[in-house]
């Protein structure tokens, strides 16, 4: 019934609210989750640290294709691109699946990414936005949140990536309830974003604003 967690993966929607003091919960099958407390919220920031063999714009192009989401992030509905600014930047919308009776929720996402020339490190953030798709009956739509992936080249194919994330998804969703069940997101997902970079579309993907 708590299928709706790992959606808490995939949003990146980016504000002030910052975390400090991470500690260890899980460090098991290459993966490390840290938790931390936040400044004024009762919801715990999440961090994952882990190793990936894929390259930078494998990875890169799985996380920008909106179109696609629903195939590995464990919860998600649907997921849609709505506006393509430029390789490298997009806008898409995505509905999360919540057991009843809690509602489901949604968001719109402003998804950026950026590499830096000297360390060739790249990082992507997507603030919230709002316009775009009117908010819908029965759904609660996710406003404040802060999360980040930054991708980190170890040789030609092999990366290490950090994914940080702190949220509020709004409603009446217990903290204590979010906090215990949102360590078990990223196992689920990045089991499964293992088996996407694997996939013909992304396994030879090449960038344009991406060297890696």
């Amino acid at each position: 019934m708590y299928k709706f967690f790992p959606f808490l993966l995939l949003i990146i929607i980016t504000t002030n609210t910052s975390a400090q003091n991470w500690k260890l919960t899980t460090d098991a099958d290459g993966m490390k989750i840290y938790m931390a407390e936040v400044a004024g919220s009762k919801i715990k920031a999440i961090k994952v640290e882990l190793e990936l063999n894929a390259t930078q714009s494998q990875l890169v192009a799985v996380l920008m294709d909106a179109n696609t989401c629903v195939e590995w992030v464990y919860g998600f509905k649907s997921s849609k691109l709505i506006r393509q600014v430029s390789p490298s930047e997009s806008y898409y919308y995505a509905e999360v699946n919540l057991p009843w009776p809690a509602e489901n929720r949604d968001y719109v996402a402003h998804l950026t990414a950026t590499q830096n020339p000297d360390t060739k490190v790249v990082t992507i953030d997507a603030p919230a936005v709002l316009g775009f798709v009117p908010i819908k009956k029965g759904i609660v739509r996710v406003e404040r949140s802060v999360g980040k992936w930054v991708i980190s080249p170890l040789s030609a194919d092999k990366i290490h990536v950090v994914y940080t994330l702190q949220l509020d998804p709004g409603g009446n969703i217990p903290a204590w309830l979010v906090n215990t069940f949102a360590t078990q997101a990223p196992t689920n997902s990045f089991k499964k974003l293992k088996e996407q970079l694997k996939k013909p579309a992304y396994r030879d993907a090449s960038l344009p604003f991406i060297k890696d």
